[in-house]
């Protein structure tokens, strides 16, 4: 850690002795304000817009221009002092009003509306597990009935072992 800055998110800290601590404490607390929770505009815009809103956040595209050069996929927010930066971490994420979803950074780019886990939890049961073997199709037969109800049951069953209907 630098004497100066937080690690994660590049926080200016105070110092011993520093005149006009409020300026980093201030820093700081903008920064935080950028950083947490964030809402953002767009997610991978490149030309940072024309008249902002004060607050207003956007994720920088991957090739960015003007005011935004060199920030590639960073977090940029319009504050009363001017733009403010919060460069993106591994599992960093931010509400995307354009997509009505949320958008992830991968550690390479950022991904909006996808979500990844080993199962899918609602109201305390488990509705979607691992992805299990597929349900084989009927073949030939004589009887059509018997395979068409032997591949409804497979349904059925494997419908049940994902929970997402009631055995």
């Amino acid at each position: 850690m630098s004497d100066e800055t937080t690690v994660r998110l590049g926080l200016p800290l105070l110092q011993i002795g520093q005149a006009q601590k409020e300026v980093s404490h201030n820093e700081a607390l903008t920064l935080l304000d950028l950083a947490v929770q964030p809402v953002v505009e767009a997610v991978g815009v490149d030309t940072p817009p024309i008249a902002p809103s004060e607050g207003a956040c956007w994720v920088v595209g991957a090739s960015p221009s003007g005011a935004w050069s060199g920030q590639a996929h960073a977090l940029a927010g319009w504050t009363a002092g001017g733009w403010r930066f919060v460069p993106p971490r591994e599992g960093m994420a931010a509400w995307s009003r354009t997509d009505d979803a949320i958008a992830r950074f991968s550690g390479r780019n950022w991904m909006i509306g996808q979500l990844s886990g080993t199962r899918l939890v609602l109201a305390g049961a488990a509705v979607v597990g691992a992805q299990q073997a597929p349900i084989t199709s009927p073949t030939g037969g004589s009887v059509s009935d018997v395979e068409a109800r032997a591949t409804i049951a497979e349904i059925l069953a494997a419908l049940r072992s994902h929970g997402l209907i009631a055995t």
